[in-house]
């Protein structure tokens, strides 16, 4: 068992399956030939380019119109069965994070389009007296639609639209670990983490906000949606030989977790003949 099956995991990805999506010609995502086709086919809002070079253009010019038009198009796709059922929540589309928004996608329909989806995800972690370092570890409940039952962050989530990166870190925080907002706004900002893969309904293309959170001993996260159904502090070594020998944990929270051992000295190049592929594993290009 080692490390590197679950970066590899996250990045099985057969780019000759895709074509190009668009918006007004700015390429933002990729999409199946045949959902292309299922989508051009409902909607004069998006222009199917045959050719050399084939590419699915949405065409409106404001964000306002191309968010109203995909949003009809979807959900008549979900009626069919052939995006996941609607979450009502939207995300943002953009080219890179930090250009503006192009227009917002319902969270389910963002694989299916192939654009790029965002997320914060935090290590909650106890230093100890002798500078050993615990990791709060909590337990999805049983009833999740995504990874039940599995190890997860101490807070995680996806990135709305209308929110910024730091207004949903205190939401997330206050949700799924009863965190107050001064203390989740101390969290520190550490990196991102990118990955690219195929799933039944599209492509995954995920980029992750890591924030690493230094808890003092008696602050003890408290789940209050109902996502979580149990949390547990562990010793940082037992956290590294949980992610190396086992699939307990959300398929992402692995990489999330990596980078912070990476980060912390558990994971060194002296030791982990994986060590390179682990760092450049984490930051995927597509």
């Amino acid at each position: 068992m080692a490390f590197i099956r679950h970066i590899r995991a996250c990045n099985a990805h057969d780019a000759a399956a895709f074509l190009p999506f668009a918006v007004n010609g700015q390429r933002v995502g990729q999409v199946r030939r045949a959902f292309a086709d299922r989508v051009a086919g409902l909607s004069d809002a998006f222009r199917w380019t045959q050719g050399g070079a084939p590419l699915l253009d949405l065409l409106p010019t404001d964000a306002g119109s191309r968010t109203r038009a995909v949003a009809e198009v979807v959900a008549a796709l979900a009626a069919d069965g052939l995006v996941p059922p609607l979450r009502g929540e939207d995300f943002p589309v953009v080219a890179q994070w930090g250009q503006p928004e192009l227009l917002q996608l319902d969270r389910a329909a963002v694989p299916s389009f192939g654009v790029r989806g965002f997320g914060l995800h935090v290590n909650g972690y106890v230093r100890g007296a002798d500078g050993g370092l615990e990791m709060w570890v909590g337990r999805r409940a049983r009833d999740r639609g995504v990874a039940p039952g599995k190890l997860d962050n101490i807070v995680a989530g996806g990135q709305p639209a209308g929110l910024s990166l730091t207004e949903n870190l205190v939401k997330e925080a206050h949700e799924e670990a009863g965190l107050e907002p001064g203390l989740a706004r101390s969290a520190v900002p550490v990196g991102a983490i990118t990955y690219v893969f195929d799933t039944a309904a599209g492509l995954r293309r995920d980029t992750l906000f890591c924030y690493d959170l230094a808890l003092s001993r008696d602050v003890i996260p408290r789940n209050t949606d109902g996502e979580v159904e149990a949390f547990e502090l562990w010793p940082l070594d037992r956290v590294a030989d949980s992610v190396r020998t086992t699939d307990d944990w959300k398929f992402n929270v692995n990489l999330v977790v990596i980078d912070f051992l990476i980060r912390h000295g558990q994971l060194n190049p002296d030791h982990e003949p994986d060590y390179m592929d682990l760092v450049t594993g984490l930051r995927a290009t597509d």
